[in-house]
């Protein structure tokens, strides 16, 4: 699973503690332009080198924290001949502009899990 350490390479230097444990939580903090945060979450499945899902809730927005507020992200390893994609996804996104947002988050992500795959 996700280390510490290649959380913060890149998840924008977050901090990230969790045990993975179905149903047990998630949590990222760290600074985001200048701004202290912590976000939450809870893991709902975990598939090793398969597929990750979890929620995730962010104070740094403007919504309340409601479940209905929060977002599951799903993280899907498919192989691909010798290589394999990632495919990152992330639901309930109450405007076009957040889901916009969120995508831009979510590319720069896997951008960033790449360059480290390809380091190793």
């Amino acid at each position: 699973m996700i280390g510490p350490a290649s959380a913060r390479a890149f998840m924008f230097g977050t901090e990230l503690v969790t045990d993975w444990s179905i149903g047990g939580p998630i949590r990222w903090h760290g600074v985001w332009m200048g701004e202290p945060y912590e976000d939450h979450g809870v893991v709902l499945a975990v598939e090793p080198g398969t597929r990750l899902v979890h929620t995730h809730f962010s104070p740094l927005g403007s919504d309340d924290d409601v479940p209905e507020n929060h977002h599951t992200l799903t993280w899907t390893l498919e192989p691909d001949g010798d290589a394999t994609v990632l495919i990152l996804s992330q639901d309930n996104n109450s405007t076009t502009e957040a889901a916009r947002h969120s995508k831009g988050m979510r590319d720069t992500l896997v951008v960033s899990v790449k360059e480290i795959a390809e380091r190793r």
